[in-house]
């Protein structure tokens, strides 16, 4: 997981105590947040590292097919069938992740909670049972506690499944991460072409909402890299959604191209962000009241005794995070 932010950091630290476990997980948050990068984060930190990590798309799970899909299908069940192992079973003594586990069906939920109970599996067309040792780590981009209660998903698997829950944050929540998510995409994406992005094109990322976080940001990275027609990528290189963020007034400010011009301006963008809360931009970009007030005032230059040492502080931490 790239990122440096708190949301981020947190995240690692539970990932890390939950990972030593046995217990299933469930990973909350939006489409494009990198659930399946957690769950996999949480496979290669646990003890099953050396298994096998299966994942499977429940909201492509046919009820016609589910059995033979997640159980296995014994050979000649049916004329031209060949047997084969199940996810269950190709997941033994590793880790089965369900990504958009809310998009089974009714059928589906039922006989996923009769496995889950005792990890008991039986094959299509098969009259032996056996138990599997398999750690299932679910997903899901909708709020399951919602859905029991408007009974479109099984209360008993619900609990079944819940308990151990991680939140990934969205991007917008964690915009700090931007910047280095960029230089991860580009690096990437060196071999097909290699630009550096403008200041005013990367503050124009982080001010960005990204309703699709980042798998959209990655996308969007990819076209701005392949259409720039310059030798970086400049604001108006990006798609017109992202680059109308900044309006004639701001990229007036945009003179300054010096670090602690870029500190400020990213200062402003978690203040705006946050509301005009500026204990909670603080605590965001992990400074002090006083050299926040440094950085919003403009023209100011901080002196040697107060504002300057934590000022050089937050230019080196936005430094190392921006690459």
């Amino acid at each position: 997981m790239i990122g440096q932010s708190p949301p981020i950091q947190e995240l690692r630290a539970r990932i890390g105590r939950v990972a030593g476990t046995h217990f299933t997980v469930l990973i909350e948050g939006e489409s494009g947040v990198g659930k399946e990068l957690v769950a996999r984060a949480v496979h290669d930190g646990s003890a099953r590292r050396g298994g096998p990590f299966v994942p499977i798309n429940c909201a492509a799970l046919v009820d016609s097919l589910l059995e033979a899909e997640l159980f296995g299908i014994e050979d000649r069940t049916a004329t031209g069938v060949r047997g084969r192992r199940g996810k269950f079973e190709i997941a033994d003594h590793g880790t089965l992740f369900l990504d958009e586990v809310a998009d089974l069906s009714a059928t589906a939920q039922a006989k996923l909670l009769r496995v889950l109970q005792d990890f008991n599996i039986e094959r299509v067309g098969g009259h032996a049972a056996h138990v599997v040792d398999v750690r299932v780590v679910a997903a899901t981009n909708r709020n399951l506690a919602e859905l029991v209660e408007t009974r479109r998903f099984r209360a008993d698997l619900y609990y079944r499944i819940a308990g151990v829950e991680l939140h990934v944050p969205p991007l917008r929540a964690r915009r700090q991460d931007v910047p280095l998510l960029v230089d991860h995409f580009k690096g990437r994406l060196r071999r097909t072409r290699v630009l550096p992005f403008s200041t005013e094109a990367v503050e124009a990322l982080i001010a960005y909402e990204w309703p699709g976080n980042v798998r959209q940001l990655g996308r969007v990275v990819e076209r701005a890299l392949a259409l720039a027609p310059g030798i970086e990528v400049r604001a108006e290189d990006l798609p017109g959604e992202i680059s109308r963020v900044y309006g004639p007034s701001t990229a007036s400010r945009l003179s300054d191209h010096t670090l602690r011009g870029w500190c400020t301006r990213y200062a402003r963008l978690v203040l705006d962000r946050c509301d005009g809360n500026k204990r909670q931009a603080c605590d965001i970009l992990d400074i002090s009241y006083k050299t926040l007030q440094s950085l919003l005032h403009e023209g100011a230059d901080p002196g040697p005794t107060e504002a300057a040492a934590p000022g050089v502080r937050l230019e080196q931490s936005l430094y190392e995070q921006a690459g």
